[in-house]
């Protein structure tokens, strides 16, 4: 048996009008050539149940802030202007495999949170997890006060490592975030 992902807090900033593009492109809005400022990431993983069966057909939805710490929420404020260029919030379905893909940014910290990127799953419309992960060469996660609210040991579930996509020459990063979930919703 696999051990489910824990849950996290969605925030106050998941976004309170989506946007007109949620695709899985964060970098590019629609058929804009200008990205999002910072470092590219493909972030991806599976879906799969605690027996390790994948899971298809479910939503899995991320949210995360700009370079400045700016989420499109209409009360959040970051510590510098809004990046226009990027869209912040995206939604993938998965296939039979339980996979999923997004082209990202890397998260970067802002007031009082280590980065992160907000993750939420939901199967036939039932929201069954939401949760956050965190990159794993951030220092302050130890002083993260979201992330420490997860039990010690199931913590490391959370956090994963951004390294070097193969082959990039514009100089990506790959991330993998495995989860695994209940079928009942926040289960």
């Amino acid at each position: 048996m696999l051990t489910k992902t824990p849950k996290q807090a969605e925030g106050p900033f998941y976004p309170d009008k989506l946007p007109l593009d949620t695709d899985n492109d964060l970098i590019l809005i629609n058929d804009s050539l200008t990205p999002g400022i910072g470092e590219v990431t493909h972030f991806s993983g599976s879906v799969k149940t605690p027996a390790g069966s994948p899971v298809g057909n479910a939503v899995v939805e991320i949210w995360q802030a700009d370079t400045d710490g700016n989420y499109i929420h209409s009360k959040s404020r970051g510590g510098g202007e809004k990046d226009n260029n990027f869209q912040g919030y995206g939604r993938f379905l998965t296939g039979a495999t339980g996979e999923y893909y997004f082209r990202c940014l890397k998260p970067t910290p802002y007031t009082r949170r280590a980065p992160h990127i907000h993750v939420a799953v939901s199967v036939k419309g039932k929201r069954v997890l939401t949760t956050q992960c965190y990159d794993s060469s951030y220092e302050g996660n130890k002083d993260d006060f979201l992330l420490n609210r997860a039990p010690a040991e199931l913590r490391d579930l959370l956090i994963v490592d951004f390294q070097p996509l193969a082959g990039s020459e514009t100089g990506e990063l790959a991330a993998r975030f495995d989860i695994v979930i209940g079928l009942t919703p926040q289960g």
